[in-house]
């Protein structure tokens, strides 16, 4: 039971991490960010409100109760990030090596392994 409770929280605190260390750069207009908004059209509009709307899914994958909804919205963002990666942005964005589109990645991974495992508080899917 321990070993369940452990990786149930490295299944929440992965993508929580990964969403919130990505606000800071979002945030303060790096050129990073700015770069990628620009190329897809979103510049800065789409970037700033992307950016609350991953501080949202972060949290909301943090709280046990609600850990299914952010999950769910997480996968429609990542699926975006990806999908972006694959039509316009490429593998790799500004020589990083591909950093970028392995996190959206993981956590496209991670939040559906948490809808999966959370189904059970799915309302809607359980009538």
């Amino acid at each position: 039971m321990r070993t369940k409770s452990i990786v149930n929280a490295i299944l929440r605190i992965v993508p929580a991490v990964i969403l919130l260390q990505t606000l800071f750069f979002k945030f303060t207009a790096a050129p990073e960010s700015v770069y990628i908004f620009e190329k897809l059209g979103l510049e800065p509009w789409g970037r700033i409100g992307l950016g609350v709307l991953e501080l949202i899914v972060a949290v909301l994958i943090l709280i046990p109760k609600t850990t299914w909804l952010g999950a769910l919205i997480g996968i429609g963002i990542m699926g975006g990030a990806i999908f972006s990666h694959l039509t316009t942005l490429g593998i790799v964005v500004q020589n990083d090596g591909g950093t970028l589109f392995f996190l959206a990645l993981v956590t496209f991974i991670f939040c559906v392994v948490l809808v999966w495992t959370n189904r059970n508080q799915i309302t809607f899917l359980n009538k």
